[in-house]
């Protein structure tokens, strides 16, 4: 008898389980019971799912780029190309008079990115981009189109500065390239191929490959330094657009890539925002920056009779001969009969190594010169200033 009671009350509890389980399934998921009015085509249920999805779709990326995004944007110049038509009299000593070469100009369309540093419109990008512009259309994320003036440029670090009219512009904070670690993901933002001419910036996502990266001065005498590489895509139009960290900082802008094919092979290189920021002041307040230095030496190659004069028997190294009165060397304790050695770690071979390291060390007014040099057989660390060739002439 108590075991038929006992099934009995086992079949009891579990209908009152069957039961509650149909109620909460009622409750939590609509439209269980063939109610009409629930499942996913309840707007209130849609929504809720939607946000959840977004929120999910959510990343460190995502956001950063979503907070950037309104302050990169696409530049269309126009620029006066020059070329000579060469005469075929240009040889002839009489016809050749009435007949000279032609300097011919004629309007060409290059286009680029930029991105925007303060709220009234100063935006950054490539000097390659602006060169000789004659005119500079700037295109806003939200598809207005604005003019820009140049307000500084800077050749040799491929550097430039516009102004965009209007102002309450959104903008992007400058990080410091200095802090960038190697593998940190970031994202290159900008106008390939003018595609930004037709909807917004384009995104290419990667991590810092390297830093560092030197290639010295160029044929044409622009010199990247300390470039950070990415694996980030940059193509062409890409130029002068912000490499931007996981917290929506630019930490360097894109500039160019190594490639055999044109496109890009993972190989992108952009100028630390450190290094933009070096020259910065001087576009605002300049519109150029000043290289015209000034140290007061008056310097010759070491002869081997000399050398030997001077107990040197080391390999290379130029002769201070005259030092100018008041100058940045003799303020330095420079001495006639040094021999420099290196500046800035870079071994002085000759004269015209000299010439070199200034221009490839990217030697402002200002910067500090760390020469080695060789005094009465020992060897001296001088730390100079380069001085302003203003300053000589007044």
């Amino acid at each position: 008898m108590s075991r038929v009671v006992h099934r009995v009350l086992e079949g009891v509890w579990l209908l009152v389980g069957m039961f509650l389980g149909l109620l909460l399934l009622r409750a939590f998921v609509p439209g269980f019971a063939g109610e009409e009015q629930g499942g996913l085509s309840d707007p209130v249920q849609r929504a809720m799912i939607g946000d959840t999805l977004r929120s999910a779709r959510q990343t460190a990326i995502t956001r950063a780029v979503s907070q950037v995004e309104p302050a990169v944007v696409g530049i269309n110049v126009t620029q006066m190309q020059r070329t000579i038509e060469r005469s075929p009299y240009r040889r002839d000593p009489f016809w050749g008079q009435f007949f000279p070469d032609r300097i011919i100009e004629r309007p060409v369309e290059n286009l680029g990115s930029g991105f925007i540093i303060s709220s009234d419109g100063l935006t950054l990008t490539n000097e390659h981009v602006v060169h000789n512009a004659s005119q500079i259309l700037v295109t806003l994320a939200d598809g207005r189109e604005v003019s820009a003036e140049l307000v500084g440029a800077d050749y040799n670090s491929d550097i430039a500065l516009l102004d965009l009219e209007g102002e309450d512009y959104a903008h992007i904070d400058m990080g410091d390239s200095d802090a960038v670690l190697i593998g940190e993901w970031v994202m290159a933002i900008g106008n390939p191929y003018g595609l930004f001419a037709a909807s917004k910036p384009s995104v290419t996502v990667g991590v810092i490959s390297a830093n560092d990266r030197d290639f010295g001065a160029q044929r044409d005498e622009r010199v990247y330094k300390s470039m950070i590489q990415t694996d980030a895509a940059i193509n062409p139009g890409n130029s002068g657009g912000p490499l931007v960290n996981v917290a929506g900082e630019a930490v360097a802008m894109n500039t160019m890539i190594y490639s055999q094919s044109g496109g890009s092979v993972g190989l992108g290189f952009a100028i630390p925002i450190n290094r933009v920021r070096a020259v910065l002041g001087d576009l605002m307040t300049k519109g150029h920056v000043d290289r015209d230095i000034w140290t007061g030496i008056w310097i010759r190659d070491l002869s081997q009779r000399m050398a030997q004069a001077l107990g040197y028997r080391g390999e290379g190294g130029v002769l201070v001969v005259e030092l100018n009165p008041d100058s940045p060397a003799e303020e330095a304790g420079l001495q006639v009969n040094d021999v420099i050695l290196s500046i800035n770690g870079n071994k002085v071979s000759d004269s015209g190594a000299v010439t070199r390291i200034i221009l490839e060390e990217d030697v402002k007014v200002g910067d500090r010169l760390i020469l080695e040099v060789l005094r009465e057989g020992r060897i001296l660390t001088i730390a100079m200033t380069a001085g302003s060739r203003e300053r000589r002439t007044h």
